[in-house]
């Protein structure tokens, strides 16, 4: 056993025994509650002080019982926490404790299940832009490097449902499930599915018989990595220029330029204006991607569309004015 858990047990175990002595001895000995509690505190720690009031036989027999149970418990809680201390391991508990509750706490995160090569990418990408995330990977060793990234984690098997709640599946708008093995994926991905119906679930393949047993399990999203790179790479060879603009409009690739999706919710104040009407109150921004429904993407919207609650749209601009944009939305 940890000498964490050893720490919370025993901690838990002296507040019952507070909590019964307390009740005792208001009830044995007729004591007020304060009275009651002091009584409980000073014999539990053997302090040595006299009996706040005379005890008959059955409440000395209690306090007999009190003494037995209790000093055992505080020898076994300063060993845990001396073992704890000893060994370097209080901080981290503590820290561990505050990070859980930070985790509890967390709505709308993504969670990043593989901190591997691939796992990396995507957690150094949603951390640049400031995307409230928690990664799960089941490698102790890598817990040094996430504690230096300052990442919220839980170190366990993303397969084990324990973990993807202690990793708030329930409250996560999105997963990225990245582990090398792929039945550990397609199984991640039908657990986290089975947890929060709503979650987008975005897939890592190696295999191509994975891309469609993915799918089938109920990924959004199903990349091959390996695929990918391929298709990069060919495009780099062919389309070279075609290539390095979409680079340059990467979110916080570019100097200057970036794309941004805006999604049109109930009381935004471009719920109802013309794209032509944003474009030009902002400068230099362009919507070049439209998604009304189940209608599918338009690509370079007309200019005289009107905005309606629930369109997606991609704008592409200087990052400035893509900020105003965001910024007005907020509002």
């Amino acid at each position: 056993m940890s000498p964490g858990r050893r720490f919370a047990i025993a901690i838990a175990v002296i507040a019952i025994l507070i909590g019964l002595g307390t009740a005792g001895y208001m009830i044995l000995a007729g004591m007020s509650a304060i009275e009651a509690l002091y009584m409980t505190v000073i014999t539990v720690s053997t302090v040595g002080f006299g009996e706040v009031r005379p005890l008959d036989t059955t409440a000395r027999i209690f306090t007999i019982g009190l003494i037995l149970s209790g000093v055992g418990t505080v020898f076994y809680l300063f060993s845990a926490t001396a073992e704890l201390i000893l060994e370097g391991r209080l901080r981290d508990y503590l820290g561990r404790t505050a990070m859980t509750h930070q985790i509890h706490r967390l709505k709308g995160h993504v969670i990043v299940c593989g901190f591997g090569r691939f796992g990396k990418v995507v957690a150094d990408e949603l951390l640049a832009t400031g995307t409230p995330m928690v990664v799960i990977d089941s490698d102790p060793q890598a817990e040094s490097a996430l504690v230096r990234g300052n990442l919220l984690y839980v170190i366990g098997d993303a397969t084990d449902d324990d973990v993807l709640e202690r990793a708030g599946i329930q409250t996560a708008r999105a997963i990225v499930i990245g582990t090398p093995s792929d039945a550990n994926n397609v199984y991640i991905t039908l657990s986290a599915r089975e947890k929060n119906p709503k979650i987008k679930i975005h897939a890592r393949a190696e295999g191509e018989a994975a891309l469609s047993r993915l799918r089938l399990a109920g990924a959004d999203q199903v990349i091959s990595p390996y695929q990918w790179a391929g298709f990069r790479m060919a495009a780099t060879v062919l389309r070279p220029a075609v290539v390095d603009f979409f680079e340059l409009s990467l979110p916080g690739r570019g100097p200057e330029i970036d794309l941004e999706e805006i999604t049109v919710m109930p009381g935004n104040p471009i719920a109802g204006k013309l794209i032509r009407e944003i474009e030009e109150r902002h400068e230099q921004v362009r919507v070049v991607a439209l998604r009304r429904g189940g209608d599918g993407t338009m690509l370079v919207p007309r200019r005289d569309v009107r905005l309606e609650v629930g369109d997606l749209l991609v704008a592409i601009g200087p990052r400035k004015s893509l900020g105003e944009l965001s910024g007005h939305l907020a509002l």
